[in-house]
């Protein structure tokens, strides 16, 4: 098993899983600063918005891991805010992040849609930058499987892998391995788009169908009574964007 502290520094325990978190961060604000530029958005308004995004969307990524386990936090309130430890819940962030994205855009007036393609690439490349934070800490994983079938995996996700006296499913390498498609589908389409929020309602599009399969392979999801909550939300997003997606489309379909 790999060492989820990274290193110490005095009592200072510094983990795995907040260096690859900060540097799926930092990726993602580059990358978005870099397309407010080719957009003409104002790049100070991207660095404003992930001042309050970041934050926001760490919180309530927290506090929807927290309140779908709220008993053993209740019993261990001290764990609540040790992040380190893991437990942070994408469709938490999402909420987060849209609900402080959305104030700072309505209060200065700027295109909604617009922002979002500038901002999904960065946000589905960090997705699968993070899922390597779920591997240090052995989570996101799925059901046992056979010495036969891991070993067609390299050695040292074979051994992360063995939880529990058994081998299991590299589900975060799953989901990993999507996000990247995702977001290289993304980069393409961001040059080519034929409407404003083409790009973002892809990624909750092909997002949400990996997530939806993947997570069913999964043995540590949150759970609303026998279903799920991922699986859910993510046929929701599906649903919703699909819907959104087809109008837009029709609405600027070239005339004949």
């Amino acid at each position: 098993m790999i060492n989820p502290v990274a290193f110490q520094i005095g009592p200072l325990y510094i983990h795995w899983y907040g260096i690859i978190i900060d540097t799926a961060f930092i990726i993602g604000t580059a990358m978005a600063y870099y397309h407010a530029r080719k957009s003409g958005i104002g790049t100070e308004h991207v660095l404003n918005l992930l001042i309050l995004i970041i934050p926001s969307s760490i919180i309530c990524a927290r506090l929807y891991y927290v309140l779908f386990n709220l008993e053993y936090y209740l019993s261990e309130p001290l764990e609540i805010i040790a992040t380190w430890h893991g437990g942070l819940a994408i469709h938490g962030g999402l909420v987060g992040g849209f609900v402080a994205g959305f104030f700072y855009i309505r209060k200065y007036k700027i295109d909604f849609w617009k922002t979002a393609d500038i901002f999904s690439p960065s946000i589905i490349l960090g997705q699968a930058i993070g899922r390597w934070g779920n591997f240090i800490n052995q989570e996101a994983f799925g059901g046992p499987v056979s010495a036969d079938f891991i070993s067609r995996f390299p050695v040292f996700i074979q051994k992360q892998m063995f939880i529990g006296g058994q081998y299991h499913h590299p589900a975060f390498l799953y989901e990993s391995m999507w996000d990247f498609l995702v977001f290289a589908v993304l980069i393409v389409i961001i040059r080519r788009k034929h409407f404003p929020g083409q790009v973002t309602l892809l990624y909750f599009i092909l997002y949400s169908a990996g997530r939806f399969f993947i997570e069913g392979l999964r043995t540590d999801s949150l759970m609303l009574g026998p279903v799920r909550a991922a699986q859910l939300v993510s046929l929701f997003l599906i649903i919703v964007s699909s819907a959104v997606y087809y109008k837009k489309t029709v609405k600027n379909k070239p005339s004949a």
